[in-house]
């Protein structure tokens, strides 16, 4: 693994890179005015690179506490975005939900929603996330990730109003659209700030928090929907909506106090304030100075600029940034391709299978638990096996129990003890996906980008997650639709084969970034290190290319 010099008191010296690092020409990149005394600090960044990358998470956490804090304060937007999104695709489980925007079809099926309604509902938010990505990474660059997240809770506020007086499934789908423009506010920059407050030690665990995150807010929208089965007004769907209200005001109020984070502030040239906010998130007597923690990010942004000083979305697709772009959007994409859209039909799966609608949502509450389960016990294996090897088995498993749930549907026809165990089989992959593909997709695409193109990637990586999101969901919605294809759990079998080609992808194309430091990773890009590589390649504290 990596060996880093333990500077300040001992540094290695290169007279090259000394003369590298210290040159006039580094003091024309748009800082303020004590921008000197960090620019010529390479001691002091190497030494807080090292005592990051050897600080244990005890001690992380004991130094970083407000660090957590504010992580986890932030990413309530996540909760509150996976409760939103958990309610259009299960509101077609609530039959009151069906009778006020379907059609009546016969005795048997009773009230559905079309194929085309029902897949065109789940793709509006998709499309307004798409263009709020775009335009929220963009602003993110200029205004911070607080101002991004605070304008698009006022917006949420604003939106949910279309939504819960809806008359008619047209209104309802431009609520749906609007509401998908502030939820593409939050997923580009939750992520993108736990990455960047946090210290090396403890970026896995807060990047993969935010997957957690929307197991919670999923979890909360199951146990709502699940109260809401046996109604049969129009407040079985409405009251879900008003839940939606609870959430903006006092995340606005919160993350108004919420610091910003020091590598935007080092990229906006603004290094005292970086200073400022880098001792917010410490303790008194922190292993790492913040100055020195300016200076190290101070020193990964000049080698970023000296490779590209450009920071637009065609920059991430330019040298090896078109890799970290690639590895970013296909790591996030994985979870969709890999069958998340099918387990996201959990209910209405089971109900076009014979199950009642409220065994289906009760069903729907244990999966939501499994997945909180499965979260939670990939933090106590993400460090000791790394993120590249639990990505490669957790995709060929959920591959392999998805050609399962396919072979079961031929006597499931039949036995209803077959059905209960295709729910129980759905169960067992949703906790595999949530303790590997699920929480892991967020903290790669958290850490494989430049922090000078951080956003933007995060950004392109979540669209390319939510741009295959409206074909997959319109897939679905005539694969399971008992009047359209009609395939049931035959569809396992279709997304066995797209979990495949993740799998071989993961296998030949991710690499390992557990432990790594921001510089250490650029390093590494540039180099064009293979994947498999990645975790035994040293690099030392002075290397700067």
């Amino acid at each position: 693994m990596t060996e880093i010099t333990p500077a300040r008191d001992t540094p290695v010296r290169d007279p090259d890179l000394d003369e590298k690092f210290n040159s006039p020409s580094q003091l024309e990149h748009g800082y303020d005015d004590n921008a000197t005394k960090y620019l010529t600090d390479r001691e002091g960044a190497i030494a807080a690179e090292s005592a990051e990358q050897q600080m244990t998470f005890k001690e992380a956490i004991r130094d970083y506490p407000a660090a957590v804090f504010w992580s986890f304060a932030i990413s309530l937007c996540i909760i509150m975005e996976g409760y939103d999104t958990a309610l259009p695709g299960n509101f077609v489980g609530i039959p009151a939900f069906r009778e006020r925007f379907g059609e009546y079809v016969n005795e048997e099926v009773g009230y559905q929603l079309t194929p085309a309604w029902q897949s065109g509902l789940g793709q509006c938010s998709g499309v307004g996330s798409i263009l709020a990505i775009f335009a929220a990474a963009w602003f993110q660059q200029r205004y911070g990730y607080r101002r991004v997240i605070q304008v698009g809770l006022v917006a949420m506020f604003c939106f949910i109003f279309i939504v819960f007086f809806a008359q008619n499934i047209v209104m309802l789908a431009i609520g749906y659209h609007l509401c998908g423009w502030a939820w593409g506010t939050f997923q580009a920059s939750v992520v993108s700030y736990a990455s960047e407050i946090t210290p090396v030690a403890l970026r896995g665990y807060l990047t993969t928090y935010v997957n957690l995150c929307w197991i919670i807010g999923q979890f909360l929208a199951a146990g709502v929907l699940k109260a809401m089965a046996d109604r049969t007004d129009e407040w079985a769907y409405r009251i879900p909506f008003a839940v939606q209200w609870v959430w903006p005001i006092p995340l606005i109020i919160l993350i108004h106090f919420a610091p910003e984070s020091p590598w935007f502030l080092v990229r906006a040239g603004r290094l005292e304030e970086a200073a400022k906010s880098v001792a917010r998130i410490q303790k008194k007597g922190s292993k790492v100075d913040p100055k020195d923690a300016v200076a190290m990010m101070v020193r990964t942004n000049e080698h970023e600029m000296a490779v590209s000083a450009g920071a637009t979305y065609w920059d991430c697709f330019k040298g090896s940034d078109l890799r970290r772009t690639e590895i970013a959007c296909v790591a996030w994409a994985s979870q969709t391709l890999c069958g998340l859209g099918f387990a996201g039909q959990f209910v209405y799966f089971l109900q076009q299978a014979g199950v009642s609608a409220s065994d289906s949502f009760s069903f729907n509450l244990g999966s939501v638990a499994m997945g909180f389960v499965g979260t939670i016990l990939s933090w106590f294996i993400m460090n000791r096996f790394g993120r590249r090897t639990m990505m490669v088995w957790g995709s060929f498993g959920l591959t392999a129990l998805l050609v399962l749930l396919g072979i079961l549907t031929i006597p499931a026809r039949t036995s209803s003890g077959a059905k209960w165990a295709q729910a129980v089989l759905m169960l067992i992959w949703v906790l595999l996906f949530d303790l590997s593909v699920g929480p892991l997709a967020y903290c790669i695409v958290g850490e494989v980008s430049s922090t000078r193109l951080r956003g933007l990637t995060v950004g392109l990586a979540r669209n390319a997650y939510n741009i295959l999101g409206i074909p997959i969901g319109v897939l679905l919605s005539y694969q399971l639709n008992p009047t359209a294809w009609n395939w049931g759990g035959y569809t396992g079998f279709f997304w066995a084969g797209s979990g495949l080609l993740v799998s071989l992808w993961v296998f030949f194309r991710l690499p390992e970034c557990k432990g790594r430091s921001f510089r250490e990773l650029d390093i590494l890009f540039e180099r064009g290190v293979s994947a498999r590589k990645f975790a035994s390649t040293k690099i030392e504290a002075y290397e700067e290319s």
